[in-house]
């Protein structure tokens, strides 16, 4: 059997596979945001190993964990955990998405070689920026840094011992040459860092180390198990869904919204707030549009409504044209294509008969039409897609995925009942890292129906899409 652990904002996530790639068990523990100043978000490294660790034991009340016989991993990207000489963590990690480091990127991005040779825009929750801003405004603490690793590789310290990462989730940093897959000493040195800072870099599906004995036992597990390189939580995802190759991709509506696309090479378009990235698989690279608001807004709205995400959409009936009332989802900021860290939300066209309902579609729209955003987006570095794969919670509103269709003029297939996320992916890494499979391990997962846009909507969708654009405009230099 393998294990994958994806590490979340919002969670751990524990799954169990066996050699046929079969679901045999899954436990998952929650975990805390704090938000100590606007803009900020932050968690506490050491909260995610007391989550592991009550994963770890949910799963040996099911299963005999001697019969694991590889580990992967998968995490939320971009986050600072920043740990001294003796691997003490020097301060809560700073997460992917957490603005306060919004000068230093823009400080970063205007140096013409990290657009050269990240191949991406120096957003302000990627990690170089963070370093910069930590220099700046917590100097005592920065000349203590010895390592810098992502969320998901200091759960791997803890496994294995090693500081190691991989290449889809180093492609987040702003220190990676995305082509090369290799630390940048020109970009390291701008921010006045170098490779020793920097963990060591596998591909995804390769092994990084072993268990330690000691944690072995604790579990139950053999000591010396492959850890596989695993994979940030979006390529991870793909892993989940079979999705390697050109023209293939997925949609995930979760805390944020992404719209993602195999590529058949790398092909970076950093002037369209397209995200290009390694895959996890050797020689592979990918492309998303990231949106920093999807399930995050609805679950606002709900908030705001008093009623739950599952109560507001349950009785909306079948897709409606889009009414009066916009929703712009800019809750915190937001990267494709806009990249501003200071856009806000807003409700505009309200009117007397905005009802409950009507709000509803309004905050589900206002998720498409960013999305929608980010297939322009894709559209203009040459990235076609043919189909999408529906992923995330909000994938459980059909009336969600009815409108995203729609707007995008896309098929979008919903896979059966199970979980075809990033702990699936990162369990099928780790049965690569212990076999030496391949893409054989990673099918497409079977597929339930398909959502097809409804035509006679589709016009309707793309006016609307357009008033959107026009109020993103009027509305994105008012704080």
């Amino acid at each position: 059997m393998y294990l994958g652990l994806d590490l979340g904002t919002s969670g751990l996530k524990g799954l169990v596979i066996d050699a046929g790639g079969a679901v045999v068990a899954e436990a998952s523990a929650p975990l805390t945001v704090t938000r100590p100043h606007p803009g900020w978000s932050e968690q506490v490294p050491a909260d995610w190993i007391t989550a592991a660790e009550a994963v770890l034991r949910a799963l040996a009340s099911q299963i005999d964990m001697a019969a694991i016989a590889g580990i992967g991993l998968s995490g939320q990207m971009h986050g600072a955990t920043v740990l001294d000489a003796s691997d003490k963590v020097l301060r809560p990690c700073i997460l992917w998405n957490d603005t306060r480091a919004h000068v230093e990127a823009a400080e970063l991005d205007a140096d013409p070689r990290f657009r050269a040779i990240s191949g991406n825009i120096v957003f302000p929750g990627f990690t170089a920026p963070k370093l910069v801003w930590m220099a700046r405004h917590e100097p005592d603490l920065f000349a203590q840094v010895a390592k810098v690793l992502l969320p998901k590789d200091y759960l791997r310290l803890w496994l294995t011992g090693d500081h190691v990462a991989e290449m889809s989730d180093a492609a987040g940093t702003s220190w990676l040459d995305v082509g090369t897959r290799d630390w940048s000493d020109d970009l390291l040195a701008a921010t006045n860092l170098t490779r020793d800072h920097m963990p060591a870099l596998v591909e995804g599906s390769a092994p990084s180390g072993g268990l330690r004995a000691t944690l072995a036992q604790d579990f139950g597990l053999t000591p010396g198990i492959p850890i596989a390189g695993g994979a940030g939580d979006n390529a991870a995802t793909a892993i989940g869904l079979g999705v390697a190759h050109g023209g293939q991709g997925f949609v995930s509506l979760g805390t944020s919204g992404v719209l993602f696309a195999a590529t058949d090479g790398y092909a970076p378009a950093p002037e369209t707030a397209v995200h290009t990235f390694c895959h996890a698989l050797p020689g592979t690279w990918h492309q998303m549009g990231v949106i920093l608001a999807a399930t995050d807004a609805l679950n606002w709205f709900s908030r705001v409504a008093g009623a739950s995400p599952a109560q507001l959409t349950a009785d909306l009936g079948p897709l409606e044209a889009p009414g009066r009332a916009l929703f712009l989802p800019y809750l915190g900021g937001e990267r494709t294509p806009l990249n501003s860290a200071s856009i806000r939300g807003a409700f505009i066209g309200l009117d007397h008969a905005t009802d409950r309902d009507a709000a509803t579609r309004a905050v589900l729209e206002g998720v498409v039409f960013a999305l929608k955003d980010c297939q322009d987006a894709l559209s203009a570095t040459g990235t076609k897609l043919d189909t999408l794969i529906a992923a995330g919670g909000g994938a459980r509103s059909e009336y969600w995925l009815s409108a995203l269709a729609t707007a995008l003029d896309l098929p979008i297939l919903v896979p059966e009942a199970g979980d075809y996320g990033a702990a699936l992916g990162a369990a099928r890494l780790g049965l690569m890292a212990a076999t030496g499979a391949n893409t054989e391990a990673m099918p497409l997962p079977p597929i339930a129906r398909e959502i097809a846009p409804v035509s006679q909507l589709t016009p309707a969708f793309a006016d609307t899409h357009q008033r959107f654009k026009a109020a993103q405009t009027a509305i994105k230099d008012l704080i």
